[in-house]
């Protein structure tokens, strides 16, 4: 009995053997025998179940491996290049995919008469077909695959301003001002007019670029346009309709001695503001502001146009100006980025300035004497923006200068050769947050022995970044006037290129019009390793392979 009660303790769950029942041998074999066919049916079931999945697997499997096409990435030349003879170069160059095959394609203008340019695969529409004098201003969208020529149209008799970052019913499309005065909206994939409107701003009145795309105040449901037209000192606003170009009945005018330009600011509560710039002062105007100085006080404005409080008690409303920190002419203002609130970067003469785009206040203000052209933006830490600047050191010589937007501290500096007619630089983001810096010059390692020039003066063009602070790679070199560059994705955070555009510029004696497009990694192989002021402390190939291996990514 001890025995029994010490294998209870030991295993619990085990019983006793009791004796079976009367009838218990039949029932039990009863329940075997049915449970057994029902076992028996059951895994027969999962069997077929897996089978079956199994072959659903596959079949789906073989559809998308052999029946069903994956989708066919076209192949995109290196390097191509086209040429127009007898032409002057507009300095507009925009990018869009107006063939639908998710590569960038490049859009460019010139002034050229018919029968002098090249129209080997685009056809020959003429000046007068389209009701312009000849020479006339072109527009033309070339593949970014190949360079061919997708559509070419003469567009006006001389091109004012072009902005292909437009959409019309979900296209994309270019809006376009010219002579005489209109203002046109194309659409990019055909360059078909989707509406053509004439601009009536007065005798002797300039449009001024850039023309600003604002909300829907006539509540049709597309956005709309603002105009602004130069007449002496007097400034004239025009409000025009995105879906059917239609002038608005109703305009204002400014006076603005000295205006230099124009952009459009929202911040971060969502009101829209005008930034006026002179050489002397800034000045702030609200949409809304805008829209009853042309309609008058008593009508009320779209619900859609507001205006920020923090903005409204820093401006001096007399003058409607933006207090600076910083003296000397004002040459550029842009906007550290497109989105809401963002700061405002005004660059004087000899100094750049950061003003808080949601306060106004002064951020910072960093000595550039001589600054040359438009400052450009880019990342030297880690999603830290960074502006790209150049400025002039002698007649004959520039610096370019990196500096941090957050602290306005300069970052990097080098000192090149260059000419005046040398094109702003570009930047493209990489994949490690950072950005690679293009821009052109002479480096003067070059110098002979003699401290003379050899020849001619060459521009070449160089590429930084951040990760290599000592190094600079030559890339190539232009010894015709550059009128556009640009650095551009061709695709989806890949196909790293530039695209430049070189030849006489619109308005001088015509000539030979070059547009090229060149993949950067190609450039990389065969480019010359430059070691700023130290001893090279790699292979010049380990620094080529370095700058290869880099991927990049798309904005936003």
């Amino acid at each position: 009995m001890a025995r029994k009660e010490l294998e209870g303790e030991i295993h619990p769950l085990k019983t006793e053997e009791l004796p079976a029942s009367p009838g218990s041998g039949a029932r039990d074999a009863e329940k075997e025998a049915g449970g057994g066919a029902q076992s028996g049916r059951l895994s027969q079931w999962r069997t077929a179940a897996f089978f079956l999945s199994l072959y659903l697997c596959l079949g789906v499997a073989f559809a998308f491996s052999f029946v069903i096409p994956c989708p066919v990435r076209p192949a995109s030349r290196t390097a191509w290049s086209r040429t127009y003879d007898d032409a002057a170069a507009y300095a507009f160059l925009a990018a869009g995919d107006a063939d639908r095959d998710r590569v960038q394609d490049v859009l460019v203008a010139f002034q050229a008469a018919p029968g002098r340019r090249n129209t080997s695969d685009a056809g020959d529409r003429s000046c007068s077909g389209e009701g312009f004098a000849s020479p006339c201003a072109f527009l033309a969208a070339h593949s970014g695959t190949n360079g061919s020529t997708l559509w070419e149209r003469p567009v006006a008799e001389d091109l004012l301003s072009m902005d292909c970052s437009v959409e019309h019913g979900g296209s994309p499309a270019c809006l376009i001002s010219g002579n005489p005065a209109f203002l046109a909206l194309l659409d990019l994939e055909t360059g078909q007019t989707r509406w053509h409107e004439a601009a009536n701003f007065g005798a002797n009145s300039t449009v001024l670029s850039p023309l600003l795309k604002i909300p829907d105040i006539d509540r049709d449901g597309v956005p709309d346009f603002l105009v602004f037209a130069a007449a002496g000192e007097e400034i004239k606003s025009c409000f025009y309709s995105g879906a059917f170009g239609t002038q608005m009945k109703f305009s204002g005018s400014l006076r603005l001695p000295g205006w230099m330009g124009h952009l459009l600011h929202v911040t971060e509560s969502g009101a829209h503001y005008i930034l006026f710039y002179t050489v002397k002062a800034l000045f702030a105007y609200s949409l809304q502001q805008l829209y009853r100085m042309a309609v008058g006080p008593a009508s009320p404005a779209p619900s859609n146009l507001k205006e920020d409080a923090r903005w409204e008690m820093v401006i001096h409303h007399k003058a409607q100006q933006v207090p600076l920190a910083s003296s000397g002419d004002i040459q550029y203002v842009t906007k550290m980025s497109e989105k809401s609130g963002s700061h405002i970067l005004v660059a004087r003469s000899a100094m750049l300035e950061l003003v808080n785009g949601q306060q106004l206040g002064s951020l910072w203000v960093v000595g550039v004497p001589h600054i040359l052209r438009e400052p450009v933006l880019g990342a030297f830490g880690a999603d830290e923006i960074a502006v790209a600047i150049e400025s002039r050191v002698t007649p004959k010589t520039k610096k370019v200068i990196i500096v941090e937007g957050s602290s306005g501290d300069i970052k990097w500096e080098v000192k090149l050769l260059s000419e005046t007619w040398s094109p702003k630089p570009a930047t493209l983001a990489t994949a490690d947050r950072r950005s690679i810096f293009l821009f052109w010059g002479l480096y003067q390692e070059e110098r002979n022995g003699t401290g003379s020039w050899q020849g001619a003066l060459q521009q070449r063009l160089y590429l930084f970044h951040p990760s290599l602070p000592n190094v600079l790679l030559e890339l190539s070199n232009s010894t015709e006037p550059i009128v556009a560059f640009e650095g551009l994705l061709f695709e989806q955070s890949r196909h790293a290129c530039y695209v430049l555009l070189a030849g006489p510029q619109a308005g001088s004696s015509p000539g030979r019009v070059v547009l090229s497009k060149r993949k950067l990694k190609e450039d990389i192989f065969g480019s010359h390793v430059i070691w700023l002021n130290q001893m090279p402390q790699d292979t010049d190939q380990n620094v080529r392979d370095h700058f290869h291996r880099m991927r990049f990514r798309s904005f936003g």
